[in-house]
């Protein structure tokens, strides 16, 4: 068999860590990051080729990588951004490595209303799309119209309409596609906003909310996000709290003190510290509570507690 030339996109054993917001991981067997649809279809069927997995990063914003590394292909979108407004209809098409904060400041800037609680969201498009993402009462599913996907075994493109995506609470079919092993890696997505509203008004309520997220999350230190999806209607922070686990450490890994939901990186933490406090979260809710929490976070390579690499879509 004949070598495959490796793509120009795709780096060897390079880290990772600095593509994840906690800071911690350990290098990926390859690494791509495609700044257009052409370079991702070409980078995709190489790792078709080749038999790699393909494991899609976006802003790394909910993804735990461990120490030792992800073998196959690592798919950083990050680079793939882009944004066209309508301010008459209130289509909006984003590519999707474009950032939710980004997002939302172009479609105020337009005078498109609803998308406003995207600027606290530290993701991507393509990821919000994948975990359908949301906060302040609003989910990503209410304004989405489709999605464009790239299939990794044919390298054609296919829309997938909002109605045939499964949404859920924190859920989409992309995520039981990539569970499949058959991911549909989201290129753009089509979303349809309030047009003829006043930009100023709603860049003051973006400046309001990020006012908030800043006063009630840690977020001038490393973390994940929300590390566990809310048992609903309950809060996953709240029983957390009840339980006085705010402050308790592995390594430089801390449950915040700010917010019980989220674990920062206090300097040098690694993977397998966050990994032993979401343990220690999950176990001390069902011992006390009788409630199994489930991670809102995406895991990426090896961990004690599994053999496989947890399916990821864009973060």
């Amino acid at each position: 068999m004949r070598p495959v030339p490796l793509p120009t996109a795709v780096r060897p054993n390079q880290p990772l860590a600095g593509l994840t917001s906690w800071k911690v991981g350990g290098r990926a067997e390859y690494l791509a990051q495609p700044t257009s649809v052409d370079q991702l279809a070409n980078v995709v069927q190489w790792a078709v080729t080749m038999g790699l997995r393909i494991h899609l990063i976006g802003a790394g914003s909910n993804l735990l990588v461990s120490d030792e590394g992800v073998q196959g292909l690592c798919l950083c979108l990050r680079r793939l951004q882009g944004v066209r407004l309508d301010p008459t209809t209130g289509f909006i098409e984003s590519y999707a490595g474009e950032p939710l904060p980004t997002l939302a400041c172009k479609a105020a800037r337009a005078g498109l209303k609803g998308l406003e609680w995207l600027a606290g969201i530290p993701g991507t498009v393509g990821g919000a799309v994948a975990m359908n993402a949301g906060c302040q009462g609003s989910c990503l599913a209410e304004w989405l119209v489709d999605g464009e996907l790239l299939d990794p075994a044919t390298g054609r493109s296919w829309r997938l309409r909002k109605q045939d995506m499964a949404f859920g609470y924190r859920h989409s079919l992309l995520q039981e596609m990539a569970a499949a092993g058959t991911p549909g890696v989201v290129t753009s997505v089509r979303l349809c906003a309030s047009p003829g509203h006043d930009p100023q008004s709603l860049l003051h309520t973006i400046k309001a909310n990020l006012g908030r997220r800043h006063r009630t999350q840690p977020c001038r230190l490393p973390s994940g996000g929300s590390v566990f999806r809310n048992p609903l209607p309950m809060k996953a922070g709240q029983l957390i709290d009840v339980l006085g686990l705010k402050g308790q450490r592995r390594g430089d890994a801390e449950i915040s003190t700010m917010h019980a939901n989220f674990i920062v990186n206090r300097g040098q933490a690694q993977a397998r510290h966050i990994q032993a406090l979401i343990h220690l979260i999950q176990d001390s809710v069902m011992r006390e509570k009788s409630i199994a929490l489930q991670t809102e976070i995406k895991r990426l390579g090896r961990f004690d507690d599994v053999n496989q690499s947890s399916p990821s879509p864009v973060g």
